[in-house]
């Protein structure tokens, strides 16, 4: 089952950066987005617009879905 929750949605994010070896801010700057987009999504339940998390799914090369946890699958499928 796909977990919405933007603290979910944010640790997924921070986990992409950490295994591609990027900054969170150098991301956040890239995407236009604050600096403390993730920080806010954690402990606000913030959840930022789709064109942003388009974005973000995009800088890290990986699917919307499994940013969502709709899969467990960063891969793009082409």
């Amino acid at each position: 089952m796909p977990n919405y929750n933007p603290g979910f949605v944010a640790e997924r994010i921070k986990l992409q950066l950490k295994e591609q070896k990027i900054s969170a801010s150098k991301m956040l700057e890239d995407c236009g987005m604050n600096k403390n987009a993730l920080g806010t999504m954690q402990s606000r339940g913030y959840f930022p617009q789709l064109e942003s998390i388009a974005k973000i799914a995009d800088y890290l090369n990986c699917s919307i879905d499994y940013l969502l946890g709709r899969t467990d699958n960063p891969k793009l499928y082409h």
